[in-house]
């Protein structure tokens, strides 16, 4: 494995070969992203992709292609859709302060002590950055698990797991606090006081309380959760119960149902209401439309019959002619299949696709068109023009 000798060939090659990793971080949750495609972005240029791959950018697995683990966490961080919460980040952080104030009071070269203060300036300003998200991140999962998880044991457990997240999270804001504080170390906090430390520390301060507002949201809506939860597992036990009683038709000797329901006057048990309508008498005196409705209506209820709709009398005959005329269509459907089974783009394939008939280069323009708007899911477009007979069509392959 290749390692990069400076951060301009590492932004060079990323640079250069960001489509194709763009693609590839977008397909990241599932593994689906082959060998082959990703020559084809390339252009089928080999060289770039194994030297993507050489450099560990890229990671093989059988016939697929994935972002390496620091390359796809670096960008998860940087777009801020990390879904993994990971409060050692926290902790180690702490662990980082904590020794660089230790060497920050033994050393007696100014330098190096400059040095030590400047460690523990960037591993505040990470600290507060790192729990911020990680609260983000901790709100956002437990919604999606209580409302995509199908499974409820799973759906249980999972909300039980970031539970003790939270609380591990919560403990690392208190000891934050504790720290930045001064109550811990007073000593480094009187002597290497200066502007830019105070902001630091200002701005974390209001960070961690922030995060300690959150969490306590947090924790009333995991309570919720887990309550409603509860709450319909009982309810399921419950109709499950009933239903084996009512299979067995033992539901009435073995339950109170009967009283239960007679004693019940929710509003579901109450009949319908029905508001008639009462037409105006000066309307029924003076409308003769009116009248006709109404023995219409009494007909249909004397009678018990519906109404039927008169239709007028139509005669196709001269509409019908006997000759019959035969024109040429063709099969956008078998086209397309043709067209995926192969590897060349649309435009080419139609200039020397056999349709059975002759058909002109416009005729060949209108299936182009045709197929993109009834079949565009099934094809890849690319970003590349070309003209032919002064006309600028796109490149478009099979996806």
């Amino acid at each position: 494995m290749k390692t990069f000798s400076s951060i301009k060939e590492l932004l060079g090659l990323l640079s250069r070969e960001q489509k194709l990793i763009s693609e590839i971080f977008e397909k990241r949750k599932v593994l689906s992203y082959k060998f082959d495609d990703a020559l084809e972005v390339l252009d089928y240029n080999e060289d770039k992709l194994r030297m993507l791959i050489e450099f560990a950018v890229l990671r093989e697995n059988g016939t697929f292609l994935e972002l390496d683990d620091q390359f796809l966490q670096f960008f998860e961080q940087i777009l801020e859709v990390n879904e993994e919460i990971n409060v050692s980040y926290i902790n180690e952080n702490l662990q980082s302060i904590r020794q660089n104030i230790l060497y920050y009071l033994q050393e007696n070269s100014e330098v190096r002590k400059y040095n030590y203060l400047k460690q523990v300036k960037r591993a505040l300003r990470k600290t507060g950055t790192i729990a911020i998200r990680n609260v983000v991140d901790l709100k956002r999962n437990i919604d999606n698990t209580f409302k995509n998880e199908p499974n409820y044991k799973v759906k249980k457990a999972k909300l039980e797991h970031l539970d003790i997240k939270r609380n591990d999270i919560t403990t690392l804001v208190s000891l934050t606090d504790n720290l930045i504080s001064g109550n811990e170390e007073q000593t480094f906090f009187k002597i290497a006081a200066d502007e830019e430390l105070q902001r630091i520390i200002l701005e974390l301060k209001g960070q961690m309380n922030v995060c300690r507002h959150n969490l306590i949201d947090i924790q009333k809506q995991i309570i919720e959760y887990l309550n409603r939860l509860r709450n319909q597992n009982l309810l399921m036990e419950k109709i499950r119960q009933l239903k084996y009683l009512k299979d067995q038709f033992e539901l009435k000797s073995k339950t109170n149902i009967l009283q239960v329901l007679a004693s019940e006057n929710a509003l579901l048990f109450e009949p319908n209401p029905t508001y008639p309508l009462k037409l105006s008498l000066d309307q029924l005196q003076s409308d003769d439309a009116s009248l006709e409705v109404i023995k219409k209506v009494n007909a249909r209820l004397r009678l018990g019959k519906r109404l039927k709709l008169s239709v007028d009398d139509t005669n196709l005959q001269d509409y019908l002619e006997a000759d019959a005329q035969q024109v040429s269509q063709v099969n956008l459907e078998e086209v397309k299949n043709s067209f995926l089974a192969g590897s060349n783009n649309l435009f080419d394939f139609l200039q020397s696709y056999d349709f059975g008939m002759d058909v002109s280069f416009e005729e060949c323009l209108t299936v182009y068109c045709q197929l993109i708007s009834q079949y565009d899911i099934h094809f890849r477009l690319t970003d590349i023009y070309q003209e032919k007979n002064g006309t600028e069509y796109l490149l478009i392959y099979p996806l």
